[in-house]
């Protein structure tokens, strides 16, 4: 995992997921739990981009 997926993955949860897998279930699940509250997202983002 690179730098500036570890930056994007704690900065932009959504915009990380959506780099590495695109428009899909995973980015969908990540929105979610980012609007939901911030820290379930930077972990489900760690999760699917490790």
């Amino acid at each position: 995992m690179s730098i500036l997926t570890i930056i994007l993955n704690i900065l932009l949860p959504p915009l990380a997921v959506f780099l590495k897998h695109g428009l899909g279930k995973n980015f969908l699940i990540n929105l979610i739990l980012t609007m939901i509250f911030w820290l379930p997202g930077v972990i489900h983002a760690f999760i699917v981009n490790e």
